[in-house]
């Protein structure tokens, strides 16, 4: 099978993998070697100079010996397996690199034979990048769970960031859909991954002391960081009958306990069919949505789960976000007033974000906060009006201070947007290299539009020649009436000259058709050729 096959089977096979974070470390180029990377980068997204910074989401293989009854790419599935050499997913990330096509990689696997060889193949494949080609950019890889120590540390010597997916919010549940896997398999490399972190960190500390003396011999090159990135984890939403107050409680037992930058929440996508797992084909798009505002205040706004949630009423409200919620749960905390307000009760206020709130800090300091003032500063007024008051008057006149008038003018559907899974009440996968993209029919209308442009402009032409040419002859009888033959020859002349010049139009360059296609749909063509593989 060739690379092209292997890599529309292993790049559709990742998209069930969520990656959308940010690459968290700042690493400069570096002459003689290739790439940078940016802490700002991230999977899907946009960096402020508007770049839209994108990993190539792939698996190594997908061969697994485990059988988990969620998982697409299970022992017992009947799909078609593949799995790339070290040496062929490293050239195809270079290749990739160097024609813009990605920042970075992303690279998960299933189980090839044991845990143990398939981390030695992802091993292996990073320090092609690193050391050969001397790669610089971003990458994030997936750890196997079972993996033995030794090979957990190699390989976070050569990622950017490493994550290791729970899967499932309980033990319970693990045991029912994974019964190969453990809880322990999960949290051990986990627990490893933090515990080196903290240790590199120090290390690190330590050595960027300054000492009271030279040293005499050269210090040893240093190491490569640990993980500067940090780790993650992924938890399916809706395969298992676990409710959002346990999730939530789950999710800041991870970040408080095992340190972790984020935890990915992602509905269940009915991909197998097995007794085990819910009958129902629906995607529970907007829990997994709310689920996401709620760890968003946890980790930026400092709230406390238990403000979030409790055991009593164990979801998270579909109808209202849950700052929206807790604020309108606790009106004994407004209005607030903008001008006076401590950091952290402008962070509570609905509207109101954490980059807005620092701006009002900073702002007050030299005039008197109005609504003109808010709006210039980014805040979202509409919601905010109802929760403060400036300079002493209620900013949202007309409405009463009552949890059942706010909600209704909180209360709304989630919007999804136009475009994308959630418009479609759907998960329509990431975007694969080897889709047709709405993009190259709007690129391919726009050039048959420029064409007919061109015709009709080449239409209009044409008339003004004729024009031209019967104002030049018309001319040229008036001449012939009025002036001397020498002077008539001499319009002549010019007549034809000025016939000849206007007849030769500038014709469009045919290349441009050419070059519309050369790098388009088919681009990635040109990436996976062999004979142009870093060439």
């Amino acid at each position: 099978m060739n690379i092209a096959d292997k890599l529309e089977i292993l790049a559709d096979a990742a998209k069930y993998d969520v990656a959308c974070t940010s690459s968290g470390v700042d690493r400069g180029a570096r002459r003689g070697q290739l790439g940078n990377a940016l802490a700002a980068g991230c999977c899907h997204s946009f960096t402020p100079d508007g770049r839209c910074i994108s990993l190539l989401k792939v698996l190594m293989t997908n061969v697994c010996v485990y059988d988990c009854a969620y998982c697409v790419n299970r022992a017992s599935n009947d799909v078609a397996r593949v799995a790339f050499t070290p040496r062929e997913l490293a050239d195809l990330t270079i290749s990739f690199y160097r024609r813009n096509y990605i920042e970075g990689l992303f690279v998960s696997s299933g189980v090839l034979k044991s845990p143990d060889y398939t981390t030695e193949l992802l091993i292996e494949t990073l320090r092609i990048l690193r050391d050969e080609y001397g790669f610089r950019g971003y990458i994030h890889a997936k750890a196997v769970p079972g993996t033995s120590p030794e090979l957990i540390d190699r390989l976070g010597r050569l990622a950017d960031r490493m994550s290791v997916n729970l899967e499932l919010p309980s033990q319970k549940s693990l045991a029912l859909l994974c019964p190969q896997k453990r809880k322990q398999q999960l949290l051990a490399p986990m627990r490893q991954i933090r515990d080196s972190m903290a240790e590199d960190a120090d290390m690190r500390a330590l050595m960027r002391k300054s000492t009271t003396y030279y040293s005499q011999n050269r210090p040893a090159k240093r190491k490569r960081a640990f993980v500067p990135a940090g780790q993650s984890t992924q938890m399916i939403i809706g395969a298992t009958p676990e409710n959002d107050f346990q999730i939530l409680n789950l999710s800041a037992a991870l970040y408080r306990t095992l340190s972790l930058k984020r935890v990915f929440f992602s509905a269940y996508l009915p991909v197998t069919s097995d007794e085990r797992l819910p009958a129902s084909g629906a995607v529970e798009l907007d829990r997994e949505h709310r689920l996401y505002q709620a760890d968003w205040l946890m980790r930026f706004y400092k709230f406390d789960v238990s403000e979030i949630i409790d055991e009593e009423n164990p979801y998270l409200d579909p109808q209202l976000d849950p700052k929206a919620n807790w604020a309108v749960n606790h009106l004994e905390h407004f209005p607030v007033e903008v001008n006076t307000a401590p950091l952290e009760m402008l962070l509570r206020v609905p509207g109101i974000g954490p980059r807005g709130a620092r701006l009002i800090v900073k702002a007050r300091r030299t005039c008197c906060l109005h609504e003109p003032e808010l709006c210039k500063l980014g805040i979202a007024y509409k919601r905010a009006r109802f929760f403060i008051t400036c300079n002493g008057k209620y900013a949202g006149a007309g409405m009463p201070l009552t949890p059942g008038a706010l909600r209704a003018q909180l209360a709304a559907p989630i919007d999804g947007g136009k475009h994308g899974r959630r418009a479609a009440k759907q998960c329509q996968g990431q975007l694969c290299l080897f889709d047709p993209l709405e993009g190259q029919d709007l690129r391919r209308n726009r050039i048959e539009e420029a064409h007919e442009r061109g015709a009709h402009h080449d239409e209009q032409r044409a008339g003004a020649r004729d024009t031209h040419a019967r104002s030049a002859k018309a001319g040229v009888g008036d001449a012939l009436g009025t002036s001397q033959k020498a002077g008539v020859s001499g319009a002549l002349a010019i007549a034809q000259k000025t016939s000849i010049s206007s007849s030769s139009p500038r014709s469009l360059p045919e290349k441009s058709a050419l070059a519309s296609q050369a790098d388009g749909l088919f681009g990635w063509q040109h990436a996976i050729d062999k004979q142009k593989v870093c060439a």
